[in-house]
């Protein structure tokens, strides 16, 4: 009679282990959606110099009234350009969009907002990409809904689409809004 041997118990185990990790994973509300460990938090300092002759903002813009967004982007960045006209019509609505130029030339960046419009508010230069870390960036773009307390409420990584705009965006810009009444 063959021996019975322990190590003929691993696979089914292991086996086992990796399947209850994939199905517990696809619960997860958005599987696509990378953590931010600022939801929920003021919003991090701004450390951006000027580009070119564009209006500048500080912390204290982003605890003013109202819902507003902070879009990390650069002149480099191809889904920047996929996200920019649902940026304009935001800004054609009269949301507050603050811009950060990330790891980026002066020359490209202006020349990328002459040639496809600037819909920021105000923007800032973030050529070293200290103040991307304070934000937890993962790349670009990127964009963060903030409250009119200066609270990062949402953040999502990748272009805003129309789709991303009705199904994620905006309702977390609607959340926001309602919790300042």
């Amino acid at each position: 009679m063959p021996k019975f041997s322990p190590l003929l118990i691993v696979p089914p185990v292991a086996f086992a282990a990796l399947s209850a990790m994939f199905i517990a994973g696809m619960q997860r509300e958005n599987p696509d959606a990378l953590p931010s460990t600022r939801t929920g938090q003021p919003a991090p300092e701004i450390a951006v110099t000027p580009l070119a002759e564009l209006p500048v903002f500080d912390a204290e813009m982003l605890k003013q009234d109202g819902v507003k967004l902070v879009n990390f982007w650069a002149s480099w960045c191809a889904p920047c350009r996929v996200e920019h006209p649902v940026l304009e019509q935001l800004a054609d609505e009269g949301v507050t969009i603050y811009g950060v130029n990330y790891k980026d030339t002066p020359d490209n960046a202006v020349g990328f907002l002459n040639e496809l419009g600037n819909p920021y508010a105000a923007i800032g230069a973030d050529q070293t990409g200290r103040m991307g870390i304070e934000w937890g960036l993962y790349g670009v773009p990127e964009t963060f809904v903030i409250d009119g307390d200066g609270t990062v409420v949402f953040r999502f990584a990748g272009p805003v689409t129309s789709r991303v705009l009705s199904e994620q965006l905006r309702p977390e810009m609607e959340k926001a809004a309602q919790s300042l009444d």
